[in-house]
């Protein structure tokens, strides 16, 4: 590949808004009498599995007897089986244990392998195991790390110190549940079979099931990006569990990785030159990212925005002016941004356009100068244009609320502007507009059922070269023949699959993904003279597409008489009657699901259950008529077209009403505690990840560069001084007291959207009534969890939480 003149962009119209073991001689008359705190069915359930895997044999082990306390003994030798220990050769050690005792050679084994301690003095194998006793085997036994749900105890002071740690790493991994842990309480054989069970994985392990963590690994390539020569290729991949960037020549198997970041993976990164790259992370969470520069084989790395609590956005790399590239920054005031001009390679920034206080977008032409603005206040905006940068922007248009004018690209000339529109009009629509006469001259494309979503505009040939609408999957609307072409053959070597591109060149090559609902994607180039098709990497190389389930596209009425639309997703292989469901809200909330590859719905359709996601009443992409009525429906109309899909499909047999789960992130994440509190005969359990509880506080605390759109908040969700009555009243927080099922609740500390107070006040709010609520706060993350480790403990948790209250 000789050179990557044409490169193709793709622009997103809507931005996203948008979870030590035993005391030696431990005496018999410290246990208390064993109370029935596990059900019989789980006890049956536990002992039946344990037995079939040969773990208890109901004889050694006294398992015949699930009611009566389990021995210390008892409980050794079950260990040492299920944990496959050999005894050490000398059974010695513990004076009340000698070698021709029938549980020595367990005891001696656990001792071996510093499972138990003690000395001399003894070791009790008779005694009843204390809960306290078990939480510390087992958390030494199966290795239980801190998951980070949030435990108290409410009698957590007579839990002796040594095992109070231990006593939280059972709760965190869903072995005992209840306010109180009862830490000299003896432990019956059925609660040990119980707790072993659930220890063990075995209530969410099923024979055949692909595993939990083959969802949601890193990609092991991802990103490909050509330099604009095309002579490297720069993509990044896992090292050390955070995603950096990999450089290789092209054509050559010699990758150099050029980034070491272990804290936090890097968020994004494009060529600056042929010979340097830029790349963006923040830390922890906060979503103040910094841009760094790096030389094509890692050296001379350097932060270019090394400011305090500032976030830095690329405007334009300025490809044809070397060494200098356009960033915004609200490093001078928190609340707007400035447009700086930076060299690369000294750092130096210079300010190229400050903001008044109310431009939210700046626009360059074809020469990298910027000569077009997009001002707000929420809810009336402004196309703002000059001629020159050495003259003041003027108002060439202006739209209210529902309005939409995106401005593209200039035409080659630098004359006109392309942009997306629905002025005048319910749909997005492709449009040329004058700047001299300040009129849109013509209208490229639009669909009568959907808004155009993004275009692909061409900046070589100064020109958009398709439009892209989404209607159950994405499609083009062709402007060049040359780029129609190019995506036919693509397609043509693809069968089956979607086809993103992301590169083309003057000699006829093209970089490209390819993806499917059951594929995470697959890069290629691709030569349109030769016709020739090179496989680069498979995103995720260890899913099993023929494991996968389909993802349907689906349609339905409102109550009240709107269509709409959505998928559902059932368990491959599974009828389509009394399933679980898990509906999963999208976040947002203006904007909408699409097709393709989703982990989260992948694995729950993999546990067995059906999966339906609604675009809701308030999503984008069904034009403006659809977005405005979800205008201050939040937890009334928008809510209640979740609810009709759920009736829906009760009322097609496809689900069983009485196991229904709600979960979801951000917006999501406050539809779970909305269905909960609003609808709580619907569901039998939701998850809330970092989602708001309370309107008033989310409102009141928006991130200081939100402020220009606090007015299209109040627009779309409610005025806290004028709506009062309406936030009270769809503030989750305030109808607690509603809330009747089971309720998993994940948070970021770090969150600059949606602050930890939102989930800390209504688990606070469910506590006082008594109600344990699992809480996960996770205090290296923000807006949802970035960092793989934490993310496999979230949605372990989440398997086990909606097996718990929707298999069992």
């Amino acid at each position: 590949m000789n050179s990557i003149s044409k490169k193709v962009y793709a622009l997103t119209l809507s931005m996203a808004m948008s979870i030590a073991l035993i005391q030696p001689a431990v005496q018999a008359a410290e246990a208390v009498k064993p109370t029935a705190a596990v059900s019989e069915s789980i006890v049956s359930k536990a002992t039946q599995t344990l037995q079939q895997l040969g773990y208890i044999d109901g004889t050694t082990d006294g398992m015949k007897e699930t009611a009566t306390p389990i021995t210390r003994a008892e409980a050794a030798i079950i260990l040492q089986r299920v944990l496959e220990l050999d005894a050490p050769a000398t059974l010695t050690g513990f004076a009340d244990v000698l070698s021709d005792h029938a549980a020595a050679p367990a005891i001696y084994a656990l001792k071996q392998g510093d499972l138990i301690q003690g000395n001399t003095k003894g070791y009790a194998p008779d005694a009843p195991l204390t809960r306290a006793q078990m939480a510390s085997l087992f958390t030494r036994a199966f290795e239980l790390k801190d998951n980070g749900i949030q435990v108290i105890y409410s009698d957590a002071d007579q839990i002796p110190a040594v095992h109070s740690n231990d006593a939280v790493r059972v709760k965190q991994h869903f072995i005992i549940e209840g306010n109180a842990f009862h830490a000299k309480q003896a432990v019956t054989h059925g609660e040990f079979a119980s707790a072993l069970y659930l220890a063990l994985g075995l209530d969410v392990k099923k024979a055949g099931v692909t595993p939990l963590e083959d969802f949601f690994k890193q990609p092991a390539q991802a990103g490909f990006q050509m330099s604009p020569d095309g002579k490297h290729l720069a993509y990044m991949e896992p090292w050390n569990n955070r995603m950096n960037i990999v450089v290789t020549a092209n054509g050559q198997d010699k990758p150099v990785r050029i980034t070491s970041e272990t804290d936090r993976s890097i968020a994004s990164f494009a060529w600056a030159t042929n010979d340097k790259l830029l790349y963006a992370k923040d830390a922890a969470g906060d979503e103040n990212y910094h841009l760094y520069i790096t030389d094509i084989d890692g050296k001379n790395s350097k932060d270019l925005t090394p400011y305090p609590n500032t976030r830095a956005m690329l405007v334009d790399p300025l490809e044809n002016i070397p060494d200098e590239i356009l960033v915004s920054m609200n490093k001078r005031d928190a609340r707007v941004f400035d447009v700086y001009r930076i060299n690369i390679k000294t750092g130096e920034a210079v300010i190229a356009a400050e903001n008044p206080g109310n431009i939210t977008g700046w626009m360059t032409d074809h020469e990298g100068k910027i000569r077009v603005a997009i001002s707000s206040d929420g809810n009336v905006s402004s196309l703002l244009y000059r001629d020159a940068e050495n003259q003041p922007f003027q108002p060439l248009l202006t739209t209210d609320l529902g309005d939409t004018f995106v401005p593209v690209m200039f035409t080659s000339d630098n004359k006109n502007l392309y942009a997306v529109s629905n002025l005048e009009q319910d749909k997005m629509a492709v449009v040329e507009y004058s700047l001299a006469t300040k009129k849109v001259t013509r209208t490229l494309f639009e669909n009568k059922d959907v808004d155009v979503s993004n275009v692909i505009p061409s900046k070589e040939k100064g020109k958009i070269l398709a439009a892209v609408y989404e209607t159950d999957k994405v499609n083009y609307e062709y402007f060049d023949n040359e780029f129609k072409t190019l995506m036919q053959d693509i397609k043509a070597k693809v069968p089956g699959k979607e086809v993103g591109i992301i590169s083309t060149s003057d000699d006829g090559q093209a970089l490209f993904i390819s993806y499917s609902d059951k594929s995470m994607g697959t890069y290629y180039f691709y030569n349109s003279k030769t016709g020739k098709l090179d496989k680069l990497a498979d995103t995720a190389p260890w899913i099993d597409e023929t494991k996968m389930a389909d993802m349907k596209p689906i349609m339905f009425k409102s109550r009240d008489g709107l269509d709409l639309h959505g998928y559902l997703t059932l368990p491959q292989g599974a009828t389509a009657s009394n399933l679980p469901l898990v509906v999963l809200p999208h976040g947002g909330p203006w904007a909408r699901d699409s097709w393709g590859y989703i982990p989260d719905v992948q694995f729950l359709a993999s546990r067995g259950y059906a999966v339906l996601q609604v675009n809701f009443r308030g999503s984008t992409g069904y034009g403006k008529k659809f977005l405005e009525a979800g205008n201050k429906q939040w937890g009334k109309a928008m809510q209640n077209d979740l609810t009709d899909g759920v009736n829906w499909l009760v009322k097609e047999g496809t689900v069983d009403p009485k196991r229904v789960a709600i979960y979801g992130g951000s917006y999501g994440g406050y539809a779970a505690l909305a269905g909960l509190a609003f609808t709580p005969d619907v569901y039998a359990a939701g998850v809330s990840y970092v989602g708001p509880s309370n309107i008033f506080t989310l409102l009141n605390s928006l991130p200081p560069y939100w402020e220009s759109g606090r007015n299209l908040f109040y627009e779309r969700v409610g005025d806290p001084e004028k709506d009062k009555e309406l936030l009270t009243a769809i503030s989750p927080l305030f109808h607690v007291d509603q809330m009747k099922a089971p309720l998993f609740v994940v948070q970021g500390a770090n969150d600059p959207r949606v602050k930890q107070a939102e989930s800390d006040q209504i688990v606070e709010a469910l506590r006082k009534r008594g109600v344990d609520v699992p809480y996960m706060l996770k205090m290296n993350e923000g807006h949802g969890f970035a960092n793989v480790e934490n993310q496999l403990d979230l949605y372990r948790a989440i398997e086990k939480f909606l097996n718990r209250h929707l298999m069992q």
